[in-house]
């Protein structure tokens, strides 16, 4: 276990400290060089457009990773409170008030919803997070309200109503609680979930410029000259990958740590 988180953090951590200290230590940009080309100073060689690809990755992580927690933390945050108040009501119109137009966006395939609502307007960074937290709440509330609901059937959660307990502390000292673990799991793939909507959205050029610093847009604007240039292409899409896998392991890690203790 030990090892695996060891592995999971090893693998994590690169990304995450190119992403989050990289555009520390960009410097200046300097003159562009020829497209495509390697040595000359480029350690990495140039993109597209005669940019230095190791002053790319530096700057292009940031994105990616602050507005992939972003929507992961903004889809939870509306996941929690309408999944735990449909699990423990016993009203069946609240339940449904909630749940049934979840049920309408999660009908639409996710990619499809982020660029038909992109078509319509223009989303910054903060507007590609909103979105992809957007499409992400219907599956992620109706697993909250699965977890939420197992545990809500337990003779405690009875035991709690009749002591009168607040619905705050049974919602989240015993329910939430007891369903952290299922979160936790499902938040560990939900996250890699979002990293591949985020990647595949500015990918597509959606939420950022078709020349941003980007891991994402590096991979697509730079696929041109993949076997002229590949490092333009395979650093960053090494470095998603690195991301998602490596958050995985870290997860699964900390998860197989509170089940042995």
């Amino acid at each position: 276990m030990r090892s695996r988180f060891a592995f999971g953090a090893a693998i994590v951590g690169v990304p995450l400290a190119l992403a989050l200290l990289g555009p520390l230590f960009t410097g200046d940009s300097g003159p562009r060089a020829a497209s495509f080309t390697l040595g000359g100073g480029h350690w990495l060689g140039t993109d597209f457009v005669g940019r230095d690809v190791g002053r790319e990755i530096l700057l292009g992580g940031q994105s990616v990773v602050l507005v992939a927690l972003a929507a992961t933390a903004l889809a939870y945050l509306v996941a929690l409170p309408v999944g735990l108040i449909s699990a423990l009501t016993h009203r069946r119109w609240l339940e449904e008030l909630l749940m049934r137009p979840l049920d309408v966006l999660l009908a639409v395939p996710s990619l499809l919803m982020i660029l038909l609502v992109a078509s319509v307007f223009t989303p910054g960074t903060a507007g590609l997070a909103l979105l992809v937290a957007l499409v992400n709440i219907p599956d992620a509330a109706r697993i909250v309200r699965a977890a939420g609901a197992e545990a809500a059937s337990r003779p405690a959660v009875e035991a709690l109503r009749m002591q009168g307990e607040t619905w705050w502390r049974t919602a989240v000292g015993y329910v939430g609680r007891t369903a952290a673990r299922t979160l936790a799991a499902d938040a560990g793939v939900r996250l890699t979930g979002v990293l591949y909507l985020v990647a595949t959205a500015a990918f597509l050029g959606v939420g950022v410029a078709p020349d941003a610093s980007d891991w994402a847009v590096m991979v697509d604007r730079n696929r041109t000259g993949l076997f002229v240039q590949p490092w333009a292409v395979v650093v960053p899409a090494l470095l998603i990958v690195a991301l998602t896998m490596g958050s995985n392991l870290l997860l699964d890690a900390v998860l197989e740590k509170r089940k042995r203790t």
